[in-house]
This record gives structure tokens, sequence and C-alpha cells, in this order.
């Protein structure tokens, strides 16, 4: 062996040798999910004209160690939809808000899924890409850039993942997926396939059709939460509505159905039926006291009394979706809410439902639900 292919076949067997070591100890074997399926409830009945179906999941670090893990929770939750009937391709599947969030943990060492808390689980996650997050720290635009950097340096890998998860999910059931949402900079569909650009992250929310593909246009959250305003950047109160086998959608990203100028742009297009992918925490938010609109400015229409009178529960009915939805023109809505034991993040809330103005509650539950909606 010539010098010149010598050095190389060293170089090559160092590179696969630093890649096995880097793989070792990281992500979790397959595993069946735990899918705590606690509650399910339906309203009205079948007429032919398709059904909102809602998953609340009960998510587990666990279930983000690899892509497989967490294909197989979620093919878990149509699984038991499909049993019940409940799927046909003019079925609309709404999942929560931040469901891709956090696969920003997907194959990483097992020590992440075992940490107690958030922060020790980033720090461990930002030590294990040293130079990824050191190269976004130091270009990064957004005030708080240690988060920015830990999301950003996956932002391609979590997009292809996710795509590829929810593409599967919508082909593999015949259904439209609202997809939840994750944070991507500056994301787009091109040639059929979602992807990250470069710059400023956005809470995203892609809709995926029966036969897999996603829609061009993209779902991005326009009143970010003050834990998320300091790395997550706020898109225009201008979402857009999607025509599904069900009838037009359009989908509003949790706080953003707390506000007036969502739904005029729904009216604007003549939406049908409203989705809203949501997350609330921490644990037994739904119970205490509302808080109010915190760093942003309180709806003419909000009475301020009801600031701290209210239960929050009580709040996301009266100034969300149920209280708002009349606004878009829409018929019908749903409210899906996150839940699970994500390190020390804590969860909770239940699926709202909308139904020619009859108000649908999901019972409370600290687990996973179904909730079916006939239109």
């Amino acid at each position: 062996m010539k010098g010149g292919a010598k050095a190389a076949a060293l170089v090559a067997a160092a590179a696969g040798a630093y890649a096995i070591w880097r793989k070792a100890g990281r992500g979790l074997p397959p595993s069946p999910p735990d899918l705590r399926l606690d509650g399910y409830a339906e309203a009205g009945s079948d007429r032919g004209r398709g059904n909102l179906l809602g998953v609340q999941p009960y998510m587990l670090p666990d279930d983000y160690a690899s892509e497989e893990r967490f294909r197989a929770k979620l093919n878990g939750y149509l699984d038991a939809a499909r049993q019940r009937g409940w799927l046909s391709e003019k079925t609309i599947v709404v999942l929560p808000e931040d469901l891709g969030l956090w696969l920003v943990a997907v194959d990483e060492k097992r020590s992440v899924y075992r940490e107690p808390s958030v922060a020790g689980a980033a720090k461990t996650l930002a030590l294990s890409n040293l130079l990824p997050f050191a190269r976004h720290m130091v270009f990064s635009p957004a005030r708080d850039r240690v988060k920015y950097s830990l999301f950003r340096m996956k932002a391609a890998r979590l997009s292809a993942i996710y795509g590829r998860v929810l593409s599967g999910l919508a082909r593999t059931y015949r259904v439209t997926v609202v997809g939840g949402s994750f944070l991507l900079p500056s994301p787009r569909v091109h040639r059929g396939r979602l992807h990250a650009g470069r710059g400023r992250l956005y809470n995203v929310c892609p809709v995926y059709r029966p036969d897999g593909r996603p829609h061009e246009k993209l779902t991005l959250k326009a009143y970010p939460v003050p834990d998320e305003s300091p790395f997550v950047a706020a898109a225009t109160a201008d979402p857009p509505v999607y025509h599904t086998p069900a009838g037009r959608l359009g989908v509003l990203i949790c706080a953003d159905v707390w506000f007036a100028e969502p739904y005029d742009a729904l009216r604007r297009q003549e939406a049908q039926i409203v989705a809203v992918p949501s997350y609330a925490f921490p644990n037994d938010h739904w119970f205490k006291p509302w808080g109010g609109y915190v760093h942003l400015e309180r709806p003419a229409d909000v009475a301020e009394t009801d600031v701290g009178a209210l239960a929050a529960g009580q709040a996301w009915v009266r100034y969300a979706l149920p209280g708002r939805i009349g606004a878009s023109g829409a018929r019908y809505g749903m409210n899906v809410f996150l839940r699970g034991r994500l390190w020390d993040m804590g969860s909770d809330g239940h699926t709202i439902a909308v139904a020619d103005g009859e108000v649908i509650e999901a019972r409370h539950v600290d687990g996973a639900s179904l909730t079916n909606v006939w239109l």
C-alpha cells in the first residue's frame, strides 16, 4: 500500500472509530411504548363528513431517545383509534404543541434521559455536542443564546426525523395530521419535505395530507409566551387555511388562540374547522388561578376582574377557542394538550372541542387520552 493510500485508510479508520465511540452509550434500544392511555371520549355520530381526533399523548424522555421509539409511541395511539373505527380519509388528527420539541435529545447519551431536570439534560446535551453548540452560540441572534443554540444545532436532523414520522403516520393511517409543533429556523417545505433554514427559530406546525405529503404552507406561532420569547421569534398573525377532505382547516398554535387577529385571518379564508395544538405547564396549571395575558396586552374584551378569579382551565374555555371560534366563522374546533413527565417540566390540560356551538371537554386525566368529535 502506497503512503497516500495508507494515510487515507488510517484517516478513514480513525473516523470510523470516532463515530463508534461517539455513538456508544447513546439512545435506547427499541421497546414497546408506554401509552398510558387512560381516557376515551366521543361526541356526535358518523354522518360521513369526517371527524376530529384529538390525540393527547403522554410523553416521557425515553420516547425521544430514537426515531423508532418516537414513531412507535404515536403509532400506538393511532392503532387504538383505528380499533374504535375512528380513522378514515376524512379524519383530521390533532397533535399537541411541542410534541417534536424534545427530539433535540434523540440519540444522545443515555444519561440525558435519566437527568431529573431539563437544566441537567441541557447541560449534558451541550457538552456532548460542544463544537456545533459553540458555533451557534457565537452567531446566535437570540437573547437567550443557550436555548437558541441547543435547538438550532439539531434543526436539520430534527426536521428530517419529525417529517418522516408524521408523513408516515398520515400515509399509514390515511388521515390528515395536524403535526403538533416544534422549533425550526426559517422553516419551509421544499420538494415535498420539511426543511430547516437559517436564522431565528419559529414554533412551527406542519400539516400532512392522507398520502403523506406535507402542505406547502406552514403555521407559525405569532404570540410566543414568556418562556419562549427570549429565543423564539414571533410570526405574523396570519395563519393559512388548509384544504382537507373534511373541509377548510385553520391551525392556531397555543397562545395564538387567545387573540382576535388570527381568527380574523381564518374568517377571511373561510375556515370551517380550527385545530389548536397546546402545551400547558406546570402540573396543576389547570386548577390554579389564571394569571392573565402576562407579558402581552390584554384584549379589550377580556374582563380584568377575571384575572386571578377564574381558574386557568375556566379561562381556556371562556377566552380561548370556545369563546373566540365564532369570530373565525368555523363551526368545529379542537384544542389538544401535551401531557407527560418531561424531566421536571410538568404538564396539564385536557382536550376541549366545539361542535356547532356546543363545548365538549374530555375527562381530566393524568395520562393519555383520545377524543373523537364527528363533524
